[in-house]
């Protein structure tokens, strides 16, 4: 089974920053900050975890992330913020993609995310996968 990596960042108000690689394939992405994994609210445990290719209602194909202790519907998927209250977030624990890291309207965001989500998608190619999610040694 192929194998992706996540390395995040500290948590910030703007959320949980990272990078992902899977063989040469590179792109950045942005999670919820760590709020010891609360529903909706937090990025999910470091861990690792099979991903299959989903049809999602609102987002169409994606990425689901599988059996993540206390959370469903786990997904990886386009979008540019992922900030904690006040701040705009695009997500309620999914993990979003992008080639950039910068910033809109004063927030930290990613930056062209549909364009890193269509690279991603076709660097898979609809084949499960293995992520492995980790901090970085800061």
């Amino acid at each position: 089974m192929r194998q992706v990596k996540i390395v995040r960042d500290p948590s910030e108000a703007s959320g949980t920053f990272g990078v992902l690689t899977a063989d040469m394939f590179r792109c950045y992405t942005l999670e919820l900050a760590w709020l010891d994994n609360l529903p909706n609210v937090s990025c999910i445990p470091p861990g690792t975890y099979v991903c299959a290719l989903v049809t999602s209602p609102k987002f169409g194909a994606v990425y689901e992330i599988k059996d993540v202790p206390k959370r469903t519907h786990v997904l990886i998927h386009k979008g540019n913020y992922a900030g904690s209250a006040p701040l705009k977030s695009d997500v309620e624990g999914c993990i979003l993609v992008g080639n950039a890291i910068g910033e809109i309207a004063g927030q930290r965001a990613l930056l062209s995310s549909r364009d890193a989500f269509n690279r991603f998608m076709a660097e898979i190619g609809g084949d499960p996968f293995e992520l492995a999610i980790e901090w970085a040694n800061v």
